[in-house]
């Protein structure tokens, strides 16, 4: 055996000359830290920019890691002492490490089902294009006629309302099929169905509203086909369920994806048996590459009836899948519950609990008069059910995460957690509220003065078709100007933390950083409302944005917080473990401009490399030795699918990508 250490020389010369630029400080801000233990480490990434995250937001040259721990942090020259002959270094040249993102707010196994679909991605469409794409999808699929429902994903619906306006079941039905369609909004809070669909729903002009929902109705009493939250989930119901190979093939596409994406640690933010099995099954088969929380989702309904029940059922169901502490290897937690608050505040819908009536136009669209009307949003769970409730949550071991878009309903949640703090006072319970996109001013301390966590999908705070407009009007400018609050609740004293949403958006990191920093969108990212269309430049609000550090504190350690890892993961630092990401450009010297332009080239979890391109990509190779041929095989597919290649595409010719893979018994 050599007695030389496993190298890995990317761009020597040019890590060199960074190094050599450093080499009079010797080190870079803030101190190193060590084990106390310089056996050779199996891995030594050096000469780059260790932007660490911990208290400090200390920046270093190089980090040791062994059994999957971080050994040492520090300079170039101090983790020299863990290289041996059988240590793999990496050069770095340069480049910035940082801790793996914490995804703390997703659904991982929609947004797998979305990449293998039909899917609109998130296009701003008016009705007759919408029609011109879906009846692609049709005669793509023509053997699955007459009687498969064909489902449609990703369909930004605020946009079509603002180019067009709303289709309804007769925009479906003038198709040529004769199947049942779904299609679903991308914030997968509203549906739109033809008539087939509603028919085998059983929904008519006599179908009362569920709880948690309504179906929009013409002047006359009838079902337009439009069905808002659990209206839609009724809906959806009576859609043939995904078989179990279907699920884990989502699973895999939305691991993939997040691989790509630097994500190592994420939360599914409303999950049940589907999701614990799926990611469970690829856990055990060693496929897991990311650490895996659920929050299982509890309805209005069941909490009204009985609290206590609501959640004992909830801990029954967490029983069945949960691993206990965590492991330097990624295991399955399920110790969260997730409530949905309220709908959105986005226009059309306006189902965002507010505390003051959304506007509506009394004038006419050439002159327009914008007046307070009656609705205020929805009110999902009212206090007197979700005051007991949370003090149920309180005293049960997990924590609470609420779904609260409207001012009304964070009050509400703040109300709750007060609540539940007087009647469990010894509860160490981490309440998160979700999304926060408006918030009156008087509860931006109350964040902190609660302990309440803020989780915010930052993309959000750019000008797009969901967030000006038609949803500017509705919500008055005085509510407009502070939409997306994460900067004056951050100012206020709060822990903000991040949930990218996906598939409510396109996965995309550094955007929604981007947007975090500037409250503005991207012009050259594919995947900003700005690319397709410019009246979208610029900041969306004058509210505060966040600045890079607390940006990336909130991908990182807050969010890690959130799910009580911020002792194991969120910075790197000594005997955490490594979950590492080496990103393309300095996040923290790149211009604002160019923010929402970087990628991620390695991605580490646990110590092993499970994603690795460019001159990266040899080091990625160890993750498919732990996988069966055959597994290797499905994942392969996938990934080809997710890089819109040759696999079984529809033979759509909308100019647009459309990949799915065929289901498997």
């Amino acid at each position: 055996m050599s007695d030389q250490p496993t190298s890995f020389t990317r761009r020597r010369s040019m890590g060199a000359a960074f190094v050599a630029l450093l080499a009079p400080t010797e080190l870079l801000v803030g101190c190193s830290g060590d084990s106390s233990d310089p056996a050779p480490a199996d891995t030594v990434l050096r000469n780059g920019y260790v932007y660490t995250v911990d208290e400090h937001d200390a920046v270093q040259q190089a980090v040791a890691v062994r059994d999957g721990l971080i050994v040492h942090v520090g300079s170039n020259s101090s983790a020299a002492a863990y290289i041996g002959p059988n240590t793999q270094v990496i050069d770095l040249a340069g480049r910035m490490l940082m801790p793996g993102f914490v995804d703390a707010h997703m659904h991982p196994l929609a947004g797998g089902r979305a990449l293998l679909q039909a899917n609109l991605n998130y296009a701003p469409l008016t009705r007759a294009q919408m029609q011109t794409l879906i009846q692609g999808f049709l005669d793509s699929t023509a053997d699955q006629e007459p009687d498969t429902w064909l489902e449609v994903v990703n369909w930004d619906r605020q946009s079509t309302q603002s180019l067009d306006t709303d289709p309804t079941k007769e925009t479906l039905d003038a198709l040529h099929t004769s199947r049942p369609i779904l299609v679903r909004s991308s914030d997968f809070h509203t549906v739109l169905t033809n008539s087939r669909g509603l028919a085998l729903a059983g929904v008519t002009r006599d179908t009362p509203d569920p709880t948690g929902g309504s179906f929009d109705r013409d002047a006359d009493g009838n079902p337009t086909g439009i069905c808002e939250d659990a209206a839609g989930w009724a809906v959806s119901a009576v859609i043939p369920p995904d078989t179990e190979a279907d699920q884990l093939n989502q699973a895999r596409a939305a691991l993939a994806q997040m691989r790509r994406s630097g994500i190592t640690t994420f939360m599914d933010a409303s999950a049940g048996d589907a999701q614990g099995s799926a990611f469970t099954a690829l856990q055990k088969s060693g496929e897991l590459t990311a650490r895996a929380f659920f929050a299982i989702q509890i309805a209005a309904e069941d909490a009204a009836a009985d609290p206590a029940a609501a959640v004992a059922a909830a801990a029954t169901l967490a029983n069945t899948y949960d691993q206990g502490e965590p492991q330097v290897t990624p295991g399955i937690r399920f110790r969260h519950l997730k409530l949905f608050g309220d709908g959105v505040v986005n226009a059309p819908a306006d189902t965002g609990g507010l505390l003051t009536p959304y506007f509506t136009n009394a004038g006419t669209d050439a002159a327009p008069n914008w007046v307070p009307g009656t609705n205020t949003g929805a009110d999902y769970f009212p206090p007197s059910v979700l005051n007991p409730l949370m003090a149920a949550i309180a005293s049960s071991g997990f924590d609470p995460h609420v779904h609260a878009t409207g001012e009304r309903t964070v009050r509400q949640v703040l109300d709750a957690v007060a609540y539940a703090r007087t009647q469990v006072s010894s509860t160490t319970f981490r309440p998160v509220i979700a999304h926060n996109e408006t918030v009156a001013v008087a509860d931006y301390p109350r964040y902190a003065q609660l302990d309440v966590m803020a989780s915010f999908a930052f993309q959000w705070a750019q000008q797009a078709g969901y967030s000006v407009g038609d949803t500017q009007y509705h919500l008055g400018e005085d509510r407009f100007q502070r939409m997306e609050p994460f900067g004056s609740v951050r100012n206020a004293g709060a822990r903000v933390g991040f949930g990218s949403d996906w598939p409510i958006d396109p996965m995309d990191e550094f955007l929604a950083l981007k947007c975090a920093v500037t409250r503005s969108g991207d012009p050259q990212n594919p995947n900003s409302a700005a690319y397709t269309n410019p009246n979208y430049t610029g900041p969306i609000n004058s509210d505060p944005a966040l600045s890079r550090a607390d940006t990336l504190r909130a991908i990182t350690l807050n969010s890690a917080w959130q799910l009580r890892m911020e002792q194991n993961i969120g910075s790197i630092e000594v005997g955490k473990y490594a979950d590492l990401i080496v990103l393309e450009n300095n996040f923290m010297q790149a211009s604002d401009e160019a923010l929402g332009r970087n990628s991620v080239l390695l991605t580490m979890v646990g110590g092993t490399v499970v994603m690795g391109t460019g001159d990266y990509a040899t080091l990625g190779t160890t993750l498919n030795a732990k996988i069966s041929a055959a597994q290797a095989s499905r994942a392969r597919q996938i990934e080809q699918a997710l890089n819109w290649g040759a696999y079984n595409p529809y033979a759509c010719q909308c100019g647009m990508r459309h990949n799915i893979l065929p289901r498997q018994a």
